[in-house]
């Protein structure tokens, strides 16, 4: 077949047809089956698959090109076989940035990893190239000097700023928060049945001192007052300059209530730990949102806009919801969820690691605590003995003021232990407003796997 013969089969009445290296395949009876959905699948129709594939690793599984073959209704014409098919082939992740070798990897493309545990809590801020980092597309190369940033709401208003002028017009705020990934812990709901998403273990956390713009001056400068234009629920979108192979950005959006309020603190944020944005966590502007899920602080800010509606971005109304345990695949209906926002009280151990073998004598244990929606973490109890009997740990870490709890408390608790003696040591956390983890992962397992916050356990002997 030629390469025009393949595009005359782009909708599934014509049959959708695209093309993988020399070979043609008709996939039309696999549309609805894509596990992306349907119109992921359908932007190759008629071409070649390589673009599409390239943003997503899976694909690179040998399954995957397996069951493609099972499609496979031909070969391309030697003349376009030899060409390159139209469009950009290249991988869409080679400007993606250097990253450092301590980070445990989840995925290279698009790129998510964690800094390992016992490097988690060794500071209170956590290094920018160990912060974690959440990507779901390429990361965007923006030149700072040609960037503008559009503000935009009902009745026409409209703003466009440069990195200067967000740096020049609006005063300087800094904002100390912790930025945690829904999926964090992931891996221990997988224990208990499987679970669709990146496997992230106790590290999808980090914690920054946040330096930018208040979103709530911009807002104001752009002609918005402190109540929504409108009735009902209104939101501020954000969109990133980070896209798929369609042009899709990804998109978020928050209340417009929490947007404007001045003691919520949200950030067009161009600065991190005193330097610049990194380009894997926004570069040259990002939103950070204190208290809420990290999937609503839109990296490589594009565009802010008031709207009577939440985003309608798949990553706010199709992904990032809890469900009953009972919801599966087959049954799932994500509008019947809202989008997470602010996130459950959270804790983790850190050192020692699970398995290991201790000395007798006073055992020091360290992790992390922290709670969405400001409310500072009020304690940490931990147990060695599987829940039996408890203890305070000793909280460390700037202290907050209450109801503005946007960063973590580290801890630690220093106990004797007697050699020979088996471990099992947990935590589990207290916020504000007595909000405490539940003790097992299953009353809590969803199908995405996200919201993981049990009591978190480390299993360890002491030697002799």
């Amino acid at each position: 077949y030629t390469r025009a013969e393949v595009a005359q089969h782009r909708t599934p009445a014509d049959r959708v047809w695209v093309t993988h290296g020399t070979e043609v395949f008709d996939v039309t009876d696999f549309v609805e089956l894509h596990p992306g959905g349907p119109d992921k699948l359908l932007l190759a129709a008629g071409g070649a698959l390589e673009p599409f594939w390239a943003l997503y690793a899976v694909h690179s599984q040998p399954h995957v090109l397996e069951l493609l073959r099972e499609y496979k209704v031909g070969e391309l014409s030697p003349e376009d076989a030899a060409a390159p098919p139209p469009g950009d082939t290249g991988d869409p992740f080679a400007g993606d940035p250097p990253r450092h070798p301590a980070l445990r990897v989840n995925s290279l493309k698009p790129f998510n990893a964690e800094p390992p545990p016992e490097l988690l809590t060794q500071s209170f801020l956590t290094p920018n190239e160990l912060f974690f980092t959440r990507n779901h597309l390429p990361v965007p190369a923006v030149e700072p000097g040609s960037y503008r940033l559009r503000v935009e709401g009902p009745g026409g208003r409209s703003l466009s700023l440069s990195l200067a002028e967000l740096r020049r017009r609006f005063p300087r705020h800094e904002v100390t928060a912790t930025l945690q990934c829904a999926g964090n812990r992931r891996s221990e709901m997988s224990l208990v049945r499987p679970v669709k998403g990146l496997a992230w273990d106790i590290g999808a956390i980090s914690t920054a001192r946040w330096a930018g713009a208040r979103l709530r001056d911009v807002l104001l400068h752009a002609g918005f007052g402190d109540r929504p234009p409108g009735d009902g629920e209104w939101h501020v979108c954000f969109e990133g300059l980070d896209e798929d192979a369609s042009g899709t950005p990804y998109g978020a959006s928050i209340p417009f209530e929490r947007a404007v309020s001045a003691e919520a603190e949200v950030l067009l944020a161009y600065e991190m730990n005193g330097a610049e944005l990194p380009r894997d966590h926004g570069f040259p502007v990002r939103v950070v949102v204190p208290g809420v899920v990290g999937a609503r602080s839109v990296k490589w800010l594009r565009s802010v806009a008031v709207a009577p509606a939440e985003s309608p971005s798949h990553w706010q109304q199709n992904d990032y919801k809890g469900f009953c345990p009972s919801v599966d695949w087959d049954s799932v209906d994500f509008r019947a969820a809202p989008a997470i926002q602010e996130l459950p009280v959270q804790s983790a151990i850190t050192e020692p690691r699970p398995g290991a073998a201790v000395p007798a004598g006073e055992l020091t244990v360290k992790g992390y605590a922290w709670s969405g929606g400001g409310r500072e973490v009020i304690r940490v109890d931990v147990s060695l003995d599987g829940g039996r009997t408890w203890r305070a740990a000793e909280l460390g870490g700037e202290r907050p003021q209450r109801g503005r709890g946007w960063a973590w408390a580290l801890w630690e608790l220093r106990a004797p232990v007697a050699a020979g003696a088996r471990l099992d040591i947990v935590c589990k956390a207290v916020d504000r407003s007595y909000n405490v983890q539940p003790d097992t992962v299953g009353p809590i397992w969803n199908l995405r796997g996200v919201l993981s916050n049990a009591w978190h356990r480390v299993p360890v002997t002491v030697t002799r």
